[in-house]
Order: C-alpha cells, then structure tokens, then sequence
C-alpha cells in the first residue's frame, strides 16, 4: 500500500513538472543534486570510487569538481523525467537537436542497431527519437514493479516497442526482420553471463557482448549514439554516428573493445555526464580484489 501510494505521488510530481518550463526544471534538478552531494551516500562513495579508478592522474581537488558536477547532472536528469515521460511529442522535440551521420531514413530499409551509452541524456535523446521515427528498445526491468510499469508506458507512449532484456535476443531479431530499428545500451555490469572482461579507462570491466552477437544472428549494422546535456540550460544535443566498419567481427571480446574505446573517447569529452553513480566494476577478474 505504502508503495502504491508513493508511485502515484512521484508520478503526480513527474506529470506536474511536465507543465513548468524547462529551465525552471533544470535549475530544479541542479540545485537539488548540490543539497545531495552534500550529504554522505553510498553513491556519493562510488562516484568518488569510479573517478579515481578511471582518473588517477587528477588531483583530488579536480575528482571532487567532476563528482559534484555530476552528482547536479544525475539528480537533474530524474527531475527532467517529468517533461521525457510526459511532455508531449512536440515540446519535447523542442527540447532536443539532432546531428545524424546516417539518413535516419535509411534505418528501416536495413537492420540498424542502435548503441547508446549511459550519459544523463540518453533518456531524452531516445524518447526524441521515438517522436519521429519506429523504434524497439531493450530495457531492464525495475525492482518496483508499479514504478516499472509506469516507465515502461510513458517511454513507449509514442510507439516504441518495450523489450525486457530477459526475453530480447528473439524478439529484438523479430524487430530486426521486420525492418525496426533496435536502441540499446551495454555498457553496465550485469554480470558474468555473456559478457567479457575489457579495459575501461585501464581497469578490467565486465562488458556484456550482446552488441555484437545480436548484430551478427540479425546482420545488422551497428550505429553509435550519444545524448549530451546542452549548457546555459539549452535542452539536449542527439549525435548519431557513422556505423562501425567491419562490425561484428570473429572475436566478440574484440569488439567489446571497440565499443569500449569509442565510449571512452566520449566520456573524455563529457565526463561529467556520464553515469559515474553505476557501480561499473562490480565483478571482478579472478584474483582482483572487490573495488566497493
């Protein structure tokens, strides 16, 4: 009961910040992540954790800017649910610039998927995308159900096909033949099943390998796509580059890799907005101590 009455008041707040302009929402969003940050958390300890596995080289000063800065930018992407889940189509194209590499139209003639990475933006870049053009999407299952059924209507309400990852390699190669583009993100730790070790940032981290063996069973094209928050409160930047060549290759490991560098290459260019809070070594290679 407790938890039924909590969704309908997150929900009830999420539908009424869709009513409020957007930079009042961000600002919102901003201001709340600072009055967080000041308070000790077990997130807080691994955003702290992840920057000095992955920076070692920046000074503590530096690590403790980055982590405050994107402890503003996680906290402003849950309050900016309200305008994704509920805005509509319109105002949240507004929102949203698009730069593509590929003719989007060309992405139902062929199987395309789509990989995306766990920037705060990714919300908004996918929900922009599924305005305007058929999209299926892999997602992972929340542990609240209601709260889960909520999310799952509201990032389909504009006709995305909703696959939970338990049940995604049939029915994301069903979407495929159809000519249905695929949008999915595998740069999180869901353990040791289907995955491999490769280096992120130099430190061993476990790498599912599902981008690669769904590309291969569907014979599809892999394009990257990154969502990066605008600054000054302009609402979001969408690019969608170019397909990786000579994608999927024999060596699935050899691939985890390629996807692995192309993030790190844009993680450097935005490293506040990526999703530092995920406890991204969680599993370790035999041998390798636990970093949590």
């Amino acid at each position: 009961m407790k938890s039924r009455i909590l969704i309908v008041l997150m929900t009830g707040l999420l539908r009424a910040f869709a009513f409020l302009p957007y930079g009042v929402i961000a600002r919102l969003g901003t201001g709340i992540g600072a009055l967080l940050y000041r308070i000790p958390s077990t997130r807080r300890r691994v955003v702290h954790t992840n920057l000095k596995l992955c920076f070692p080289d920046m000074s503590d000063d530096e690590r403790e800017r980055l982590a405050r800065a994107h402890f503003c930018h996680v906290i402003r992407s849950y309050v900016e649910r309200g305008p994704q889940w509920f805005g509509n189509a319109r105002s949240i194209s507004r929102l949203v610039e698009v730069e593509s590499a590929i003719d989007l139209a060309e992405a139902h003639s062929r199987p395309t998927i789509f990989v995306g990475f766990h920037f705060v933006g990714i919300e908004a870049g996918c929900m922009m995308y599924s305005t305007r053009h058929p999209v299926a999407s892999l997602y992972t299952p929340m542990s609240n159900v209601l709260f889960d059924e909520m999310a799952k209507r509201q990032r389909g309400r504009f006709g995305t096909e909703m696959i939970p990852r338990s049940d995604s390699v049939r029915r994301a190669l069903r979407v495929l033949r159809d000519g249905k583009p695929v949008m999915l993100a595998a740069d999180m730790d869901f353990g040791l099943r289907d995955s491999v070790f490769v280096p992120f940032f130099g430190v061993p981290a476990c790498t599912l390998t599902s981008v690669s063996r769904l590309a291969k069973a569907g014979n599809a094209r892999v394009v990257p796509f990154v969502t990066e928050v605008l600054p000054n409160y302009r609402g979001y930047k969408l690019t969608i580059f170019e397909e990786l060549s000579d994608f999927p290759s024999a060596d699935t490991t050899v691939d985890a890799r390629r996807i692995t560098e192309f993030l790190e290459s844009q993680v450097r260019r935005i490293p506040a907005q990526y999703y530092w809070v995920h406890k991204r070594f969680k599993h370790r290679p035999v041998g390798e101590p636990a970093v949590y």
